[in-house]
């Protein structure tokens, strides 16, 4: 009995999880294993955090879990973080209350997601045209003061330490039976969307719809839902929202998603350094490995992917919602002087990249 031959994108995911255990992670482990074992293991009970991510099962195997492995088996049994997944101890709109207060110690997530009560949260996620590839991210944390603005707007906060931020993968629309080929053709589709991103899209008749994360694809499949509006190519087809979706819009909203990883300070604080800096390194390691994943399978897929079939947007239909953008970030820089930095270093950042030309952009 022969195995069924895979298709092309599964082909494709599975080369991508070989991968994953090539580089990064499977070595990181086993490295990390190899290194700890000289080490006396402490003899007090180890210390025990509970950490939630915004991502559900599926992606979450590959976004997050690999680090907490990562983590745990370096930790040589001084320390060992549970890892949940959306929803699973609370709602993803409540994450940082949660944290917050202690219910759980840390969280990995977008700020507007998680509802953070910072004048940036709206940052968090997908801004509309904010970034254009993956490495825009860290670079404007690194070389745009975004780095500086975080840590000052989450020092005001009590209780929550900011870790880092890293990036994601582009946003794209994905249609369960209308196809998306002109900006009429959004007009009253009930989206699962990102808080952000749906807002602004909501001027072109788009519906925000906010469902629990493992209730998404049964609602694209009972109508309650027309499609999402929440990730790129890669989550589509990681978590089976490829196999309900029938449309995929190339018209990309933004290059990249923002993703942190936060601490309730009190379990933050009780944590010894070197276990903190085991922790902000494997979270490095992660946003190393995330930009690979997301650079070359969000291509091979929208490429290879036989799932969907890809539509688009005109040029010069779509340069309108470019055009769009500069006056939706006026509007949030308007919010607070803070804001008003983060906006203007998007606006300078990108006056550089254009500048810089090919390969920026």
């Amino acid at each position: 009995m022969t195995d069924k031959p895979l298709s092309p994108s599964e082909k494709i995911l599975q080369s991508r999880r070989d991968f994953m255990k090539r580089v990064g992670y499977g070595g990181a482990v086993a490295a990390s294993s190899t290194l700890a074992a000289p080490a006396l293991i402490a003899q007090t009970a180890p210390i025990k955090w509970r950490l939630q991510s915004y991502s559900g099962a599926p992606l979450g195997a590959h976004v997050i879990k690999p680090q907490i492995d990562a983590f745990n088996a370096a930790a040589n049994g001084e320390m060992e973080i549970e890892l949940y997944y959306a929803d699973q101890l609370v709602p993803t709109s409540e994450l940082f209350r949660a944290m917050q207060n202690g219910t759980i110690d840390a969280v990995q997530s977008d700020d507007a997601t998680m509802a953070s009560p910072v004048d940036i949260s709206v940052f968090g996620g997908y801004f509309p045209f904010a970034t254009r590839f993956s490495l825009d991210v860290p670079a404007l944390f690194a070389y745009y003061g975004l780095n500086e603005i975080w840590n000052e707007a989450y020092g005001e906060v009590d209780n929550v330490t900011w870790l880092s931020s890293g990036a994601w993968d582009p946003l794209h629309i994905f249609t369960v039976d209308k196809p998306i080929r002109s900006l009429a053709d959004m007009n009253g589709l009930r989206v699962f969307g990102v808080p952000t991103a749906g807002k602004f899209l909501s001027k072109y008749g788009l519906i925000p719809v906010t469902v629990p994360w493992d209730d998404v694809e049964v609602a694209m499949q009972t109508g309650e839902l027309d499609g999402v509006a929440w990730c790129g190519f890669t989550e589509a087809y990681e978590v089976g929202w490829a196999d309900v979706c029938n449309y995929a819009l190339t018209n990309s909203v933004t290059g990249a998603w923002f993703g942190s990883y936060f601490a309730n300070t009190e379990s933050w604080n009780k944590v010894p350094p070197h276990l903190q800096q085991l922790y902000r390194s494997t979270i490095d390691q992660s946003h190393y490995y995330r930009n690979q994943w997301y650079w070359g399978g969000e291509a091979k897929l929208r490429v290879e992917g036989e799932k969907m079939e890809l539509t688009s947007i005109p040029p010069e239909e779509w340069s309108t919602v470019v055009a769009d953008a500069e006056g939706f970030w006026d509007e949030i820089a308007s919010a607070s002087p803070r804001s008003a930095k983060v906006v203007q270093a998007f606006k300078d950042y990108a006056n550089v990249m254009t500048k810089a030309g090919y390969p920026y952009r």
